[in-house]
């Protein structure tokens, strides 16, 4: 009996201390700067090699005349004195910074305000889709929602969120989530799981540098249902059906994931597509640095996106040893890589920085991340809690305020992100009659007009957070009623739209003006714009309705569409009656709500939200809004040969209230 119980004791110990060591990993302190700093410098590389392949590759690949080199790139080190930074690692610098400054699990909130001073120029697609809604005063995960940003399945969040994973060496769990949270500042749905990937991938591969067995790990942390999944998948079955001809593999995936691609995602800077693309690289380049980053160039799309995240993943894998000396040092007299200078030309406000310090202060940030997660120092080791969950704070999201309407059925519910345990929420001020509040959750059918200001407050795991609430509960939309849609562009040029550089999938283009009282705000043929057949500059545009007797009128909602990078919004607007003698005249105390950002900024400019627009009330048979239509010039040609033009979902007009 004696003998059984000491056995039982003895294996019960043994099964402790498997469970116990299975959660834990040690690296050296010198590693680890080691393998951080290597990320760095390959991500420089990936970035700076890949920038003249971008976009350059789409119906073919590019040509396997390896290596590309640097090519006139390398004039751009010489000038800079070394690196510089470019989309891909000024993020990451950003984001760097910005964890020094308000902790290494910041805020939504604080990143909204460092995005909005930091970032003013040089972004694009999902980014300034986020950008342009901080400005409109929106926080994330709002600014990457589908409903706001028509950019959420794009490239962005794969290529500036690296650091998250690189702070969380062997953290995979805590590493992908952290990831996938910051992925929803730009993106949502299927858009964010590229990113969680390249989370598990990075923070794995502090203790793995087989690329199959990363890909392996990597994908098991994927939703079991998620496109990606699927995409990694594929690209595994083209290799092992083309394992000597990446060429054909790659065109075989741009089948599916771009020809093939559903209308409303098919672009060259789709998340799914590129990447794939970045997969197909890895397993044709079988660990080898040089060739991987030349095959991330030619696989083409977004190609300079790709070679970064993958070069930087690589400098995890395999530290600064595994590095080409040539791409380190591509200029004659420098004594460290890229001359240990980061030149800061992209971001206001960030200064010029040693890539030996940002790999040390990065470093730094994993210690903090280490230890706050029930890691350890150990001498000249860290002992790493690899089962580390990451719980974000608990905010509040700001949201466009809800559209309401008297007597029609109300469910709004208010964004939170964090641990939601043992919620306790709280509203103070007047809910209009007939709508109820419960567990963050608008209910019921408002039984009157008016404008209700609440604050709801929202305690949960000894966090607080409040947000302010403007219920503004209108009258019927008197659009619908309406005779005859005024405009002075009844139908959209496409063929002109078409020709110009435009970012969106096609389906979200409408061709009447019809669309503007159809009730639909976004989606599948919910944009207007108005374009033309000839190029006129400046433009004014005017939308808005006509009636066979008169109403009285006090307030319209202006929907904006989709931005393009060459216009889509007002320079200026007003709006006008007609009089009794058929004169239009402007409308007395117009407010606009908020105030229209500044028409020469393409980079503040919102997606998807409501210009609330009330005056004095008037008596009129016809009203419209009116202004001068905006066109930036833009380097693709064909995009200066269309006319100035509005973007519009939506014009709705209420009888004052």
């Amino acid at each position: 009996m004696k003998k059984t119980i000491s056995l039982l004791i003895f294996t019960c110990f043994l099964t402790l201390s498997f469970s116990l060591n299975a959660q834990t990993k040690k690296i050296k302190s010198s590693v680890l700067e080691d393998k951080i700093y290597a990320s760095w410098l390959a991500q420089i590389i990936g970035n700076i090699y890949g920038l003249p392949h971008e976009c350059a590759y789409i119906d073919d690949p590019g040509p396997e005349n390896f290596p590309y080199g640097y090519g006139n790139n390398l004039n751009s080190l010489k000038r800079n004195g070394g690196a510089y930074s470019d989309d891909d690692t000024d993020f990451e610098y950003l984001y760097l910074l910005k964890m020094e400054k308000y902790g290494i699990e910041p805020k939504y909130s604080e990143l909204t305000e460092a995005w909005m001073h930091h970032v003013r120029d040089k972004v694009w697609l999902a980014n300034r889709g986020a950008l342009g809604l901080m400005h409109f005063g929106l926080t994330p995960p709002v600014t990457g929602m589908k409903e706001y940003n028509p950019h959420w399945f794009q490239i962005d969040p794969q290529l500036i969120n690296e650091i998250w994973a690189v702070t969380a060496p062997g953290m995979v769990d805590y590493a992908v989530s952290k990831s996938d949270w910051a992925a929803r500042i730009t993106n949502d749905s299927w858009g964010v799981e590229p990113t969680m990937f390249y989370g598990a991938l990075y923070s794995a591969a502090f203790f793995e540098n087989d690329i199959n067995k990363l890909i392996e790990t990597a994908t098991k942390y994927l939703p079991e249902n998620g496109r990606f999944r699927k995409t990694v998948a594929d690209a595994k079955a083209l290799y092992k059906k083309y394992p000597n001809d990446w060429r054909q593999a790659r065109q075989e995936l741009s089948k599916i994931y771009f020809h093939g691609e559903p209308e409303e995602t098919r672009t060259i800077w789709n998340s799914i597509l590129n990447g794939g693309c970045a997969i197909l690289a890895m397993l044709y380049g079988n660990g080898d640095f040089q060739r991987t980053l030349d095959l991330s160039c030619a696989m083409g799309f977004d190609a300079d996106n790709q070679a970064a995240t993958v070069c930087g993943l690589f400098g995890v894998m395999n530290g600064t040893k595994g590095l080409p000396k040539n791409l380190l040092y591509p200029v004659e007299g420098w004594e460290l890589p890229f001359n240990d200078i980061y030149k800061n030309v992209t971001r206001h406000d960030m200064p010029d920085a040693k890539i030996t310090d940002m790999a040390k202060r990065t470093t730094t940030l994993a210690e903090k991340i280490i230890l706050k997660n029930g890691g350890r120092k150990d001498g000249g080791s860290y002992i790493i809690n690899t089962k580390s969950v990451f719980n974000p704070p608990v905010e509040f999201a700001k949201s466009p305020d809800p559209i309401l309407h008297k007597g029609e059925d109300v469910d709004y519910k208010l964004i939170v992100s964090g641990n939601m345990n043992k919620s306790v929420w709280s509203i103070e001020g007047k809910l209009p009659q007939g709508l109820t509040f419960n567990g963050g959750i608008f209910n019921g059918k408002p039984t009157e007009t008016g404008f209700f200001p609440v604050t709801v407050s929202l305690s949960a795991n000894n966090e607080r957070a409040t947000q302010n609430i403007s219920l503004r509960v209108r009258p019927g939309n008197i659009a619908l009623s309406a005779d005859k849609i005024l405009t002075n562009v009844p139908v959209t040029n496409d063929q002109v739209r078409d020709s110009m550089w435009y970012s969106f999938g096609r389906s979200l283009y409408a061709k009447n003006v019809d669309v503007i009282r159809d009730g639909k705000y976004r989606g599948e043929h919910s944009v207007y714009y108005t374009i033309l057949n000839d190029f006129n500059n400046p433009k004014i545009d005017y939308l808005g309705y006509q009636w066979k007797n008169a109403q009285s009128i006090g307030a319209i909602g202006f929907h904006i569409g989709a931005i393009e990078e060459n216009g889509g919004w007002f320079s200026s607007l007003n709006v006008q009656y007609m009089d009794e003698i058929g004169y239009w005249k402007n409308v007395d105390n117009m407010t606009i709500t908020p105030q229209l950002s500044d028409p020469e900024n393409v980079f503040m400019q919102p997606h998807f939200i409501e210009y609330f627009i009330s005056f004095s009330e008037v008596s009129t048979v016809a009203i419209r809004i009116i202004g001068d239509a905006t066109h930036i010039r833009h380097w693709h040609k064909n995009s200066n040969k269309v006319s100035p033009f509005i973007s519009v979902t939506e014009l709705s007009v209420y009888n004052p209230f």
